[in-house]
């Protein structure tokens, strides 16, 4: 902060020392003024700015020190009671700054808030016809078109659900409850819901949970289970899908690996950015590339990791890293 102050008043500094250097120039060349005293003079002179600069550091950058020192945020309590003009005029600019942010984010979340809800009823009102529409579907006699229309309408099923999670992932810490969750039910309800797909492509899974029971949100992580199990179904040939859960350094795993096409080595570290699909399959439509970033982001809020290994033609394998019963505290406390 000295030297930033000292830059700001250099012109000030410059003009001081230039005048002492013009006195002392003036008395050398004029042989009737006496050099000596002037030089005292100077001298003094100089003294007293020193103090007189110190004095002002002190005074002038109190309120800047604040400044730089407050947090990013939206508190002006540490800025407010600025001394001098020019600081008011700051203060003052910085506060109804802050007025105008706090009031278009309010007018904002207000109006996120309204378009949360009216999807979230379009959604619900969307699945009254889409249950009437199953039941009409399980009343076909004609297999191949009763597979291909239960197809469609799992595929419009999952986008749904999409959109659902997308639109409450935002307020997902006001929705969490945490508890101990059977993997074994959530993951036969996850597999149920796909059968049909599962069994148009002639997927079925091998199961094996050494550990049976974990600490988590029951309905977020069945969400993650299922983009992880769609994304498996979708890109697997005929084969099995394999899950299972083990417990590696204290921390349970869970994996879901299949025998699809895989993943391009370059697109492994993008599958979980928003709306990525590949670099290589630009012709995939089905493809939306938001499931497994969605995933992620649940995955954050319940403290679990996602890792992935994958080998070109060979397939995929995703693993959910759960955390330790004691990580949930702070889950808890929100």
């Amino acid at each position: 902060m000295i030297i930033k102050f000292l830059i700001e008043r250099r012109s000030w500094i410059f003009l001081f020392l230039f005048l002492q250097a013009l006195i002392s120039f003036v008395a050398f060349i004029d042989t009737t003024i006496p050099i000596k005293p002037i030089l005292y003079i100077v001298f003094i002179e100089v003294i007293i700015f020193i103090v007189f600069l110190i004095f002002r550091f002190h005074r002038e950058t109190k309120f800047y020190q604040l400044l730089a020192e407050r947090e990013d945020n939206l508190d002006v309590t540490s800025i407010v009671g600025a001394e001098r003009p020019f600081e008011k005029i700051v203060e003052e600019s910085i506060i109804n700054q802050i007025d105008f942010l706090i009031e278009k984010a309010t007018k904002n979340q207000l109006a996120l808030e309204q378009e949360k809800d009216e999807l979230l009823s379009w959604i619900h009102e969307v699945k009254t016809p889409l249950t009437a529409m199953q039941l009409i579907i399980e009343r076909l006699e004609d297999e191949e078109i009763k597979a291909h229309l239960k197809y469609e309408w799992l595929r419009i099923h999952l986008l749904l659900d999409q959109q659902l999670h997308q639109k409450r992932i935002p307020f997902i810490e006001n929705d969490l409850y945490i508890e101990n969750v059977e993997l074994e039910a959530i993951l036969f309800k996850e597999i149920k819901d796909l059968q049909s797909w599962c069994m148009q492509k002639g997927i079925g899974f091998d199961i094996d949970l050494v550990i049976k029971q974990v600490q988590s949100d029951s309905k977020w992580l069945a969400f993650i289970i299922r983009q992880l199990l769609t994304n498996a179904v979708k890109y697997s040939r005929e084969s099995d899908i394999i899950i299972k859960s083990y417990q590696q350094h204290h921390l349970t795993i869970l994996e879901v690996k299949d025998n699809g096409r895989g993943i391009d080595p370059r697109d492994i570290t993008r599958i979980f950015e928003k709306g990525f699909t590949s670099t290589s399959r630009h012709h995939d439509h089905a493809a939306t590339g938001m499931g497994l970033y969605l995933a992620e982001k649940v995955a954050k809020s319940l403290l679990i990791k996602i890792s992935v290994k994958s080998k070109l033609g060979e397939g995929t394998t995703f693993s959910l890293t759960l955390p330790r019963k004691n990580e949930f505290v702070n889950l808890r406390s929100m």
